[in-house]
């Protein structure tokens, strides 16, 4: 038995503890407060206190695991293991920052916790975040740290044996629109008609003609294409489905079209399929469930998985809504405007509600690029793509954890705007596979 010890025990360092040894390192441990108890063990052992006790792997602590509460954190990063850390301590710590303090920090998101500006969708922006400002976004540091703990306690205690861990590759697949021109109903139809014809653009007007006469494939259309990568590199795939009702940032088909409810379950045969909560759910939970409702009746199963629409989270709610609708593995925690690992880590984890101080039973599963970021944000051309996406498999697969892709089933068509990015596509899956 491998023995912990810290002089109080609290939500907070449970949460933490069990993220990073069961869930990163999968090494089981006992949690103690009792001083005598750790003293007199003899096997391996770890405190986290303020000074050591005995002949054990000692890390210092510093106060956030032992509060209740969201307060301003006095934060300076500094460089250790040409890595970035922070929340310094002692030269007595086996580590000179307080690993757990800093990674519940990340993890738990404590910092969309505070007073900060939104963006134009009332997200939490990336440069917003102590990753982007101090240039560790691109890196899973909560998931590098845990592995610097495991070559400490190995060093310490040579006879501790680890499962092998192995790296995993998931692609997903975001549904906002399912199809260009088919299934869009007489009215959508003659409305997009219009449009282009008030703006001169003829070729759309041939364009959607041809598609819906048969003489075309729809543009957004590309579903043989993502099955054959899934049949070719034996992907693990998930596909998000957006339900909800027509509006401005909402412009999937309506759930009555036959032949897109057979789309749905189509794919379904070859992957899993989630909820793509609209824009419009996010401050109404009777929107939501009337959205989940809508795929499961469609599926004929209970719906488990969700990815916000525009990735608008606001915490805690946005995560409270799903928890509400049984709702248990979500895969929003990532940033539209940046690459990288919004909460640190490429490592599912449950969700850590701060203002209840509550570990949930909601898995969160983070991503770390969707091609939109590049293009649109960071103004990438589809030949620099693979530059900025390799860095970050190989820093996923050097930590043996999950690299999750985000992509959008119009952005594979490799025609227009999108030219170029179809092939970067299977380029990033052949590297993550």
């Amino acid at each position: 038995m491998f023995l912990i010890y810290t002089h109080k025990i609290t939500h907070r360092n449970k949460y933490i503890f069990n993220l990073i040894f069961k869930d990163i390192l999968q090494f089981d441990f006992s949690l103690t407060s009792d001083q005598d108890e750790f003293v007199k063990y003899s096997g391996a052992k770890l405190s986290y206190t303020h000074n050591p006790l005995s002949d054990e792997v000692f890390f210092s602590s510093r106060n956030l695991l032992f509060e209740n509460g969201i307060t301003e954190q006095n934060i300076s990063v500094f460089d250790f293991n040409s890595n970035k850390v922070f929340f310094a301590t002692g030269k007595s710590s086996a580590l000179p920052f307080d690993v757990f303090a800093a990674s519940f920090y990340l993890v738990s998101r404590y910092e969309e916790y505070l007073p900060h500006i939104r963006d134009e969708h009332d997200r939490f922006d990336a440069k917003d975040s102590l990753a982007f400002m101090n240039g560790f976004l691109q890196k899973p540091v909560v998931n590098i740290w845990s592995k610097w703990i495991k070559e400490i306690l190995l060093k310490k205690y040579p006879h501790l044996v680890f499962p092998e861990k192995k790296y995993q590759f998931i692609s997903t697949i975001d549904i906002d629109n399912a199809y260009a021109y088919r299934e869009k109903g007489f009215t959508r139809s003659i409305g997009g008609y219009l449009k282009a014809l008030s703006k001169f653009d003829f070729t759309e007007v041939v364009d959607r003609t041809k598609v819906l006469v048969g003489i075309n494939k729809d543009p957004y259309d590309t579903y043989d294409f993502q099955l054959e990568m899934i049949k070719k590199y034996k992907l693990k795939s998930i596909y998000f489905f957006l339900l909800g009702d027509y509006g401005v940032n909402d412009k999937n088909l309506p759930i009555e079209s036959k032949k897109f409810q057979t789309l749905i379950k189509m794919l379904g045969d070859y992957a899993e399929i989630g909820i793509h909560p609209s824009y419009g759910s996010n401050k109404s939970k009777d929107q939501l469930k009337k959205e989940v409702g809508r795929l499961s009746r469609v599926l004929h199963r209970d719906v488990t998985k969700s990815r916000q629409h525009f990735l608008k989270l606001i915490l805690p709610e946005t995560y409270r809504n799903l928890i509400d609708l049984d709702i248990t593995d979500d895969y929003t925690m990532g940033f539209a405007s940046q690459v990288g690992f919004r909460a640190g880590i490429c490592t599912p984890f449950n969700f850590y509600d701060l203002d209840t101080e509550l570990e949930t039973k909601l898995k969160i599963h983070p991503f770390a690029m969707m091609e939109g970021t590049l293009k649109y944000n960071m103004k990438i051309n589809p030949e620099e793509a693979m530059a900025k996406i390799c860095p970050l498999i190989d820093e996923v697969k050097a930590v043996d954890g999950v690299f999750m892709s985000l992509w959008h089933n119009d952005t594979l068509n490799n025609k227009k705007i999108w030219l170029g990015w179809k092939a970067v596509y299977e380029d990033m899956v052949k590297y993550a596979s």
